[in-house]
C-alpha cells in the first residue's frame, strides 16, 4: 500500500471518520479512510443530531440532504410513569437556535456521508475491508510521521501505510485506543440494558417530539425519524425500551448489538398504554429488535500519542442519555480540522484538539453516567413516587430549568453560546501545506 507523508489516515468509516474526511477535503488535506467492514450498509436505529452538529453538516454542504434522512425535532419531553408531563421544551429552531435539531436514522446518515465522500474525494478515499491493527510513530526523512498496519479482512494479509497523522474513529472497541491504553480492559456496564427498534405509528404530540417516559429504573424513549406519510398518516418512529439490573451479576451477553426476543423485555411494559401512546403495540410492530447493554469507558487523560489521536466513541464513548454521542463525534472532526488550519497536519494540531475538548468531554461522560438531563426523573421519583397530577406541586419550575441549563452548557449546545460562536471552520479556509 503506497503512503503519502502529508496524508491524514483515519481508522473507521463511521460518522466521525467520514465527517473528518469531508472536513479534510474542505480544507485541502489529502486523506484516506480505513474501514473494517467489507461493505458499508445503513445499519442501526434512530439518533438525534443537536444544533451544534447540524450546523457543521450544513457548513459541509449537506443541509439540503438532511430532510431526506430524518425530521426536524421541535419538542423534548420527560413524562412521568403515569403519563403526565414532568418537563417539555421546544428544540431546534423553535427553541431559538439558528440551526435545527434532527432526528435521523443512524445508518442513513452514515450512507449520506459515505456517498458524499466518494463523490467529492473519489472511490479510493475509503478502503473497505481494511482493519487498522496497530500504529507506530516514526521519523521519515527527518519528519515525524505515523505508520499503520492494516489487515485485509478478505485475505488476512497485512499491509502498511504511512501518513502525517492517524486519527482513530474506530468506536467502542478501538484497536488504536487499546494500543494507547493497553491496561484499560473491557467497557463498563452500569446495569442498564436498551432494546431498540423502529416501527410505523400515528404521530404523537407535535409529530416531531422526543419523548421519554418512566423513571430511573424503567424508561421508554420515542421519537419519529420520518415525516408522516400523506397517504397512510403513519410515520417511521424510533423507540428504546430500557430496564435496570444489578451490575454485580453481569450481563448474559457481551455482544453490543444482538437481535433480541420480545419476551426478553416486553412483559415489563405491557401496561404502559396511555391515551396518547400505546407502547406495547408500537413495540410489537417492529420488524426486528436489537439489544444494547448500555456501556461506557472511564475517561482517560490522553487522547493523543505523538502523531495519533482518538475521536468520537474511541475517545469518549458515553451513555446515550443526552442525545449527543453522534453530535460530539461530528464536532470532534470539525475541531480537528480547525486545529489543522492553525498548526498544519502535525502532532501540535492533535495536541491542541486534545487540550480543547478532553476535559469537557471527560466531565460529560461522567455526567451522562449520572443520567444527564434525565436525572430530573430521579428527583421526581424520590419526592412523589413518579405519580402526580401537577408536576409543579412536586418540583418548582425554576429548579427544573436550572437542572436543564447546566446540562446544555456542559454538552456545548446552550442556545446563546452556540448562536454567538464563530464557525469552527471558516468558509474558504485552507491548510497551507
Amino acid at each position: 500500500m503506497s503512503g503519502d507523508d502529508a496524508r491524514v489516515l483515519i481508522a473507521g468509516g463511521g460518522i466521525a471518520g467520514l465527517t473528518l474526511a469531508l472536513t479534510c477535503h474542505q480544507i485541502g488535506v489529502p486523506v484516506t479512510v480505513f474501514e473494517s467492514v467489507r461493505e458499508i450498509k445503513p445499519l442501526g436505529v434512530g439518533i438525534n443530531l443537536q444544533p451544534n452538529a447540524v450546523r457543521e453538516l450544513i457548513d459541509l454542504g449537506l443541509g439540503d440532504a438532511l430532510p431526506s434522512i430524518g425530521i426536524e425535532a421541535t419538542e423534548w419531553a420527560l413524562v412521568g410513569k403515569n403519563g403526565n408531563d414532568v418537563w417539555a421544551e421546544p428544540r431546534g429552531v423553535e427553541a431559538g437556535y439558528r440551526w435545527p435539531q434532527y432526528s435521523v436514522h443512524r445508518g442513513e446518515l452514515q450512507m449520506l456521508l459515505y456517498r458524499t465522500v466518494l463523490q467529492r474525494l473519489g472511490s479510493d478515499a475509503v478502503q473497505t475491508g481494511m482493519r487498522v491493527l496497530r500504529y507506530e510513530n516514526r521519523s521519515v526523512s527527518g519528519m515525524q510521521r505515523v505508520q499503520i498496519e492494516c489487515e485485509h479482512r478478505a485475505t488476512g494479509v497485512s499491509q502498511v501505510a504511512t501518513g502525517a497523522v492517524l486519527v482513530a474513529g474506530d468506536g467502542l472497541h478501538s484497536a488504536v485506543r487499546s494500543q494507547m491504553h493497553p491496561d484499560e480492559g473491557d467497557p463498563k456496564w452500569g446495569g442498564q440494558v436498551l432494546w431498540r427498534g423502529t416501527a410505523e405509528g400515528p404521530p404523537i404530540r407535535s409529530g416531531a417530539a422526543f419523548t421519554l417516559v418512566g423513571n430511573m429504573e424503567q424508561r421508554f424513549v420515542h421519537y419519529p425519524i420520518r415525516a408522516a406519510d400523506p397517504d397512510t398518516g403513519l410515520q417511521m418512529q424510533n423507540w428504546i425500551a430500557e430496564l435496570s439490573f444489578d451490575p454485580a451479576e453481569g450481563w448474559r451477553s457481551s455482544d453490543w448489538n444482538r437481535r433480541a426476543e420480545l419476551s426478553d423485555f416486553l412483559p415489563a411494559f405491557e401496561d404502559w398504554n396511555f391515551a396518547w401512546l400505546d407502547i406495547p403495540a408500537l413495540i410489537r410492530r417492529a420488524p426486528e429488535v436489537f439489544e444494547y447493554p448500555m456501556v461506557d469507558r472511564d475517561p482517560v487523560d490522553q487522547w493523543v500519542d505523538g502523531n495519533v489521536a482518538l475521536m468520537g466513541d474511541a475517545a469518549h464513548v458515553m451513555y446515550p442519555v443526552g442525545s449527543n454521542g453522534a453530535s460530539q463525534a461530528i464536532v470532534d472532526a470539525r475541531v480537528i480540522g480547525a486545529r489543522f488550519l492553525d498548526h498544519g497536519v502535525t502532532s501540535d494540531a492533535l495536541s491542541a484538539y486534545e487540550s480543547q475538548l478532553l476535559g469537557d468531554m471527560s466531565a460529560l461522560v461522567l455526567r451522562n453516567r449520572g443520567a444527564g438531563p434525565v436525572g430530573i426523573l430521579g428527583v421526581v421519583e424520590e419526592r412523589c413516587g413518579g405519580v402526580f397530577d401537577d408536576i409543579h406541586d412536586v418540583i418548582p419550575r425554576p429548579e427544573i430549568e436550572e437542572f436543564m441549563a447546566r446540562y446544555k452548557a456542559a454538552a456545548g449546545f446552550a442556545v446563546d453560546a452556540l448562536n454567538a460562536a464563530p464557525a469552527i471552520i471558516p468558509a474558504g479556509a485552507r491548510v497551507n501545506r
